[in-house]
């Protein structure tokens, strides 16, 4: 007690803080522990740390520097990034003929996969194209690497994606798709199943379309289609083994359609052996018979040799060594030179061949490029046929189109230098850029040309090619129809019955050819199979509807019956 009474309280002689006292309390084994924990954690981390550099890493890796070739047996495949698109084939209104589409191709490794049974069962059934058989043997083969199925669709894909069973894998790709199916299969051809051309145009503007720039080409998908469509109907009317067809621009050389019969479906090629792939129209070379009476008249008229006023003595067969050449249709009569056309005379061709000699007449086969392989943009070429030694029957029966083998391109691109105005233009099958026709040869003069076109019309309206006259676009032409050879001998049953035409013969604009092999008369044609009964017809078909698609406007016109009576003295 203090001295004035009152009591005091002494306090404590030290005080200690709550974060003093805390301290006390984690002294020993407790900080041990903590300081344990701490460092754990911190290992961890950075364990944690690295691994994710790692794996970043290896994503970078193989997104950006790993090329796109054949997949590592543990890795995933590729990115799409990393795939070269094959460019788009279009026609030359845009519209698409081949391009690519994304696909999944799988694989496996078999080191990789556990249940090898398991899994050929699971793969089996949801893709019952693969025998089981097959895919356990490849998945027990030795090896890290092995395709199970090429091109799956995103379903597929993902059906086999969902089974989970490791070893398996996608790689990314592409698959070639042709839109319009068999339209224009021989002149686009087809890729193989890692997507390089093997066939035409694919194999010809590979590079170019591997690096990604787009190929328009001058066919007119709807004049494509036309063409097939007649061709298809008349092949099957006439029961023939195949047909061929083509239609070019005679300003620029362009083709504004091919069609060869019978053809495939290059989005399933494999389905396509033998005789379907094989081009007639490029690649068959055939003696096509009295369409070869066009040039015969022509070089006669452009050297000189004869005149529109001339004519040759038809009265009866010609006979050369142990040959025979005769007429179809004998008028038995002299004939002038319209009329040795017009009629189809074998017997005056022949002469007329002789006054122009097989000098000139090599001279102007050559120039027309029927004697070399047609210059087009497909490896499917074929090289005429002509004699080794040119004589004296040679000339002869070259003159109305035995003796010698072209391909119906050939023939179509001489017959467009005829009506022209006498020049032989490149042909291609790619669009032309700008206005100007393409330069090209002249062949024959105007004159000759201006006579040719006249000659042609002729033969339509008065003589063989009636059949072919589609009302309103002056349509002129020739027939052909020759025997084809079998053992060195020729089959008067199996022909090859052909059209060529031009329109319109004022101002011609296109030819267009079509050719039949070995049709069959019907009780509609009286038994005939000739270029006048199964071709003419057809391609005055195709005159009138393609006509009225490209907006040339028919020009009817009334003719007396005076001035059909005059039309053959005319000339």
């Amino acid at each position: 007690m203090s001295g004035d009474g009152q009591l005091k309280l002494q306090a404590p002689k030290s005080r200690q803080s709550p974060r003093q006292s805390r301290r006390i309390r984690l002294q020993g084994i407790r900080k041990q522990a903590l300081e344990t924990g701490r460092n754990r954690l911190l290992v961890t981390g950075v364990v944690f740390t690295l691994a994710f550099l790692v794996i970043a890493g290896r994503l970078v890796s193989i997104m950006t520097f790993e090329q796109s070739g054949e997949p590592h047996a543990v890795r995933s495949a590729p990115s799409r990034m990393n795939v070269a698109v094959r460019a788009d084939i279009v026609d030359r209104n845009g519209v698409s003929l081949a391009t690519s589409l994304p696909i999944a191709s799988l694989y496996a490794n078999p080191s990789e996969v556990s249940n090898k049974e398991e899994a050929a069962d699971k793969l089996s059934r949801i893709l019952p194209e693969l025998k089981r058989s097959e895919v356990l043997a490849k998945l027990k083969s030795r090896g890290g690497f092995t395709w199970l199925r090429r091109n799956l669709s995103p379903k597929k894909q993902y059906e086999v994606n969902r089974l989970g069973i490791p070893g398996l894998a996608f790689k990314r790709g592409e698959r070639r798709v042709y839109p319009q199916g068999e339209a224009a299969a021989h002149v686009l051809g087809f890729t193989d199943v890692d997507g390089q051309g093997i066939s035409g145009l694919e194999k010809q503007f590979d590079e170019m379309l591997s690096s990604g720039e787009t190929l328009r080409l001058s066919i007119d998908l709807r004049i494509q289609d036309m063409l097939r469509q007649e061709l298809t109907e008349t092949m099957d009317e006439f029961n023939a083994i195949g047909a061929a067809g083509v239609v070019l621009d005679v300003d620029t050389g362009e083709a504004l359609a091919m069609v060869s019969l019978p053809d495939f479906d290059p989005n399933v090629p494999e389905k396509s052996r033998g005789g379907k792939r094989f081009n007639r129209v490029t690649k068959g070379v055939y003696e096509m018979g009295s369409t070869f009476k066009l040039f015969t008249v022509a070089m006669a008229l452009d050297s000189g040799v004869a005149t529109l006023n001339d004519g040759y003595d038809a009265s009866k067969p010609l006979h050369i060594a142990r040959f025979t050449i005769s007429d179809f249709h004998s008028k038995n009569r002299w004939l002038s030179v319209p009329e040795i056309l017009v009629y189809s005379s074998n017997v005056g061709a022949a002469l007329m061949a002789l006054d122009v000699g097989a000098t000139v007449q090599q001279d102007y086969l050559g120039r027309l490029g029927l004697l070399s392989p047609a210059l087009i943009e497909l490896p499917e070429v074929g090289s005429p046929l002509t004699p080794s030694v040119w004589r004296k029957i040679n000339t002869m029966t070259i003159s109305y189109g035995h003796g010698i083998a072209v391909s119906p391109l050939q023939m179509a691109g001489a017959t467009a230098a005829l009506v022209n105005g006498g020049i032989r233009r490149p042909l291609s099958l790619l669009k032309h850029q700008g206005l100007e026709a393409p330069e090209g040869e002249r062949v024959l003069s105007v004159a000759t040309s201006e006579q040719m076109r006249g000659l042609m019309r002729l033969v339509v309206t008065d003589g063989t090619g009636k059949n072919a006259d589609a009302e309103g676009y002056r349509v002129g032409g020739k027939t052909g129809t020759a025997d084809k050879q079998a053992g060195g001998k020729y089959d008067d049953k199996a022909l090859i019955s052909s059209f060529i035409a031009a329109f319109p013969m004022n101002d011609p604009r296109y030819v267009v050819l079509a050719m039949l092999d070995e049709p069959k008369g019907t009780k509609e044609t009286f038994n005939y199979a000739t270029g006048g009964w199964v071709a003419a017809p057809m391609v005055g078909r195709v005159i009138t509807r393609m006509g009225s698609l490209l907006g040339l406007m028919p020009q009817l016109a009334a003719v007396s019956a005076e001035a059909k009576d005059r039309r053959l003295e005319t000339y």
